[in-house]
């Protein structure tokens, strides 16, 4: 696997190559987070490669929209379909194709191997356990007929890059032929360290995502979250749960936007991630504690999956499993705001070492310039 990153490295360094022509048929557009982290943000360190990257979604803006509106169209995702089968028909003339998780979400593995270009190198990235969406799907239909597809998959690929050890697992045990960790990174320029609060203001509690992710994990903490904020005084923010999260006189309920997620987080104090210990919450990439933590706030995440990994506990934030551990924590983080700071302090160094873009763009690079093309062979 790729070795532990230690420094940053400028787009400068970045050793040029022949130009290839590459397309990356993304999941979403850049509204997508998965998307506009995985794939989208490595462009500049691509370019500086020689790598020339076509980025095409399979779902737009608007579908996305109304996705998190609860308002999904079946003509708009017909419209996709058509459009990625285009995309697919096209990329028969790439050097590489660079796939997010799937080309067409919910087909058998026999018509998406019937449309993939037999002779153009394939690479796939994933930071979730989707697989899971089908192995382990309530339809003994769905099991059977997509379970594997994803291993198929992989096995096709000449390289899967992966979030986390869970999703490299199960690359390796479908038998693919090169598998790296890759976690989600973010671009360090975008991100900065929050000044600590003055005396007096009123203590936060943070938390980013989706209205499905509020649902599945922050809902069931929000009468112990909302009891541990009254008691000290504070309140409760969260962007991105839109209308799933029902009204409280503690909780600050914002929208997400991307040109306002970090100044959003950076008025938060201490950064929460809750999960259940499934399958699924075992493949997240702990995105948002990166976030937290880019921005110097402390955080309490259940240690579930890389989790564990990215929070040293006592160091850069605390772990918590059950309510009591939740309780202790919070309430330990919520009473001492040098503990704050210092933690916050300890979470933005992992970040910088550990979980940049400035560390991982050219890695990134690297690992896609390095896979042999037909124009390389020729070449030779």
């Amino acid at each position: 696997m790729i070795a532990e990153p230690r420094g940053s490295t400028t787009l400068e360094s970045v050793p040029p190559v022949a130009s290839v022509g590459m397309t990356v048929l993304n999941r979403y557009s850049r509204l997508g987070a998965s998307s506009r982290l995985r794939t989208i943000q490595y462009a500049a360190y691509l370019e500086a490669t020689g790598i020339e990257a076509a980025f095409q979604p399979l779902f737009g803006t608007a579908y996305l929209e109304r996705l998190y509106a609860g308002q999904p169209k079946l003509a708009e995702v017909l419209k996709s379909y058509a459009r990625r089968a285009t995309q697919l028909a096209r990329s028969r003339h790439a050097d590489i194709l660079w796939l997010e998780k799937e080309a067409l979400p919910w087909l058998p593995w026999i018509i998406e191997r019937a449309f993939l270009p037999a002779r153009v190198p394939l690479v796939v990235d994933y930071d979730d356990a989707v697989f899971h969406r089908y192995d382990l799907h309530r339809s003994a239909l769905v099991r059977g007929l997509l379970g594997h597809k994803l291993d198929h998959l992989m096995g096709r690929a000449a390289l899967v890059t992966a979030g986390n050890h869970y999703l490299a697992d199960r690359a390796y045990a479908a038998g693919a032929k090169r598998v790296e960790i890759v976690p989600t990174v973010v671009d360090l320029n975008a991100y900065s360290s929050r000044s600590v609060a003055a005396s007096g203001e009123v203590t936060t509690i943070g938390w980013i995502g989706t209205p499905s992710t509020w649902c599945e994990y922050m809902a069931p903490m929000m009468p112990l979250m909302s009891a541990l904020a009254g008691a000290a005084g504070a309140r409760i923010t969260a962007v991105g749960a839109g209308l799933a999260a029902a009204e409280h006189s503690l909780l600050n309920n914002l929208a997400w936007t991307e040109d306002t997620e970090v100044a959003r987080i950076r008025a938060m104090d201490i950064g929460v991630m809750p999960l259940t210990d499934t399958p699924w919450a075992r493949g997240k990439c702990g995105y948002k504690l990166i976030q937290y933590m880019a921005c110097g706030l402390p955080v309490i995440a259940s240690p579930v999956g890389v989790n564990a990994e990215i929070v040293e506990h006592g160091i850069n934030g605390l772990l918590a499993s059950t309510d009591a551990e939740w309780n202790q924590a919070l309430s330990a983080l919520l009473r001492d705001p040098e503990m704050r700071a210092r933690m916050g302090r300890e979470g933005r160094r992992k970040v910088e070492r550990e979980y940049s873009l400035e560390v991982w763009g050219p890695r990134v690079a690297k690992l896609l310039s390095e896979i042999p093309t037909k124009k390389q062979a020729g070449n030779r």
